[in-house]
């Protein structure tokens, strides 16, 4: 009697699949934070590279602009589709393909011969990319809760802004005993172990209360029970998308982010190295003052989702402390770009740039989180939409920003001004967006830990 006792203590929801869960969530979270920087490493290697691969191929630098703004393209045509696949097919499946996708197309930019297969490459690694966050906020939907929600996006986000911040030290570690072909290569290797292991272990949504956690046989393929993503068999309610206003801000404000951020990740070593004089042999230094802004993005993710529970705590409203941050980190990024664009010491510069992306991802948590909130169980497909707006913001900076230099007779400063007006009327947009109220309505009743608007 006492044995059976103690073996139905075990099962329990209170204990042992109650620790199986939390468990589940936290290796959850490892996989999710190693996804973001594999990603960034991916995408911010070629802004590292494009002196020795324009070297090579004889490209310009709007050549190397529009090679990186396909990318963008790719990665906003396909931002949606991915979205809808995952909440249809669950995340799993779908993050396991594109993850191999776009780890294969890394690879075979190493292997390009000119610009054409250049742009066909980016292109088509755009196009995995894009099913990323979106898939990792599914999975996040179907395994968080209430403000849990804020922090593991804020947790992966630090992730993300601190593979940037280190790839081009890595890069140009790299780049000492390969060429920029074996670079990436090598990058692109890692995608396919993490998809690998990610087939194996990761289930769409807890099954009874349990996770199943490492080593635990993943879910059944389709057709054998499996119910991979809860909106399967119901239509996504675009209706109720695209009449709220929210949703129309939310996505605003996201591509005013993403112009902003993408110059940090496509033309800032160009900036650098141009703006301060610096040569090819200070290449180290060179990569050492791209740091800051990534470094400081990523200690903003941490420090917002440590601050947000507080704050509601506080003041008892999740909406309005979202809104807050939303608005609050857009001014502080247009204010401290104002003030780079008359800095002429580069560190006191990169200073000012890196507390301009601090300001810039105080908007990072609360916008992915919103976009749970909202879409309920098409937050997949909410997430896809955002983003695509994000995509549409971010492929302008690498293309329009020789374009602003050349109307600005090369002058940098007028170009960082103008990103810094992006910034500007993202704030304004946070302050219509009510990023908490469900718009799915079959959804079930908003979360009681999240606050009220």
């Amino acid at each position: 009697m006492a044995q059976e006792r103690l073996q139905a203590r075990e099962h329990s929801p209170a204990t042992g699949a109650g620790r199986r869960d939390r468990r589940a969530r936290r290796v959850l979270l490892v996989f999710a934070a190693a996804l973001a920087a594999i990603l960034y490493l991916d995408r911010v290697c070629i802004s590292q590279s494009q002196q020795w691969i324009g070297g090579e191929l004889g490209l310009t630098k709007k050549q190397m602009g529009m090679a990186m703004t396909v990318f963008g393209v790719a990665y906003g045509l396909f931002e949606i589709p991915c979205g809808w696949l995952g909440d249809r097919l669950g995340p799993r499946r779908v993050l396991t393909w594109v993850v191999g996708w776009w780890s294969f197309f890394t690879v075979a930019t190493g292997w390009v011969r000119g610009f054409p297969s250049l742009l066909a490459a980016r292109f088509l690694f755009g196009a995995g990319e894009a099913g990323c966050f979106p898939n990792l906020t599914k999975a996040f939907s179907s395994w968080f809760q209430g403000g849990d929600r804020t922090r593991v996006q804020s947790l992966m986000w630090v992730a993300a802004r601190w593979s940037g911040a280190f790839t081009p030290l890595v890069v140009v570690a790299v780049l000492e005993v390969a060429n920029w072909r074996q670079s990436f290569l090598l990058f692109g290797s890692v995608g396919f172990v993490w998809a690998f292991l990610f087939w194996r272990w990761f289930q769409d949504q807890p099954a009874n209360g349990s996770a199943g956690p490492w080593p635990q046989p993943a879910l059944p393929m389709p057709g054998s029970g499996e119910r991979p993503g809860s909106a399967s068999q119901a239509g996504v309610p675009w209706g109720r998308f695209l009449r709220s206003r929210s949703v129309w801000l939310l996505c605003l404000q996201y591509a005013c982010l993403s112009y902003g951020f993408w110059f940090y990740l496509t033309w800032l070593p160009t900036y650098i190295r141009e703006q301060f004089g610096l040569a090819d042999s200070h290449r180290y230094l060179a990569a050492v003052l791209a740091a800051p802004p990534l470094f400081l993005a990523g200690v903003s993710c941490w420090f917002t989702g440590w601050l947000t529970p507080r704050l509601v705590k506080q003041f008892g409203s999740q909406a309005g402390v979202r809104r807050g941050l939303g608005a609050s980190g857009c001014a502080l990024a247009c204010v401290m770009l104002l003030l780079a664009s008359q800095l002429k010491h580069p560190g006191l510069a990169m200073a000012a740039m890196g507390c301009s992306c601090f300001g810039n991802d105080m908007a990072m948590p609360g916008s992915w989180a919103g976009c749970m909130d909202l879409g309920g169980r098409f937050a997949g497909t909410l997430s896809g939409l955002m983003n695509t707006w994000g995509c549409l913001g971010g492929l302008l900076a690498p293309w329009t920003i020789p374009y602003l230099l050349q109307a600005a007779g090369n002058q940098w400063s007028r170009v960082i001004q103008a990103i810094a007006a992006w910034y500007f009327l993202g704030a304004l947009c946070w302050l219509g967006i009510d990023p908490v109220t469900p718009l799915d309505r079959s959804g079930g009743p908003k979360d009681p830990t999240e606050g009220t608007p």
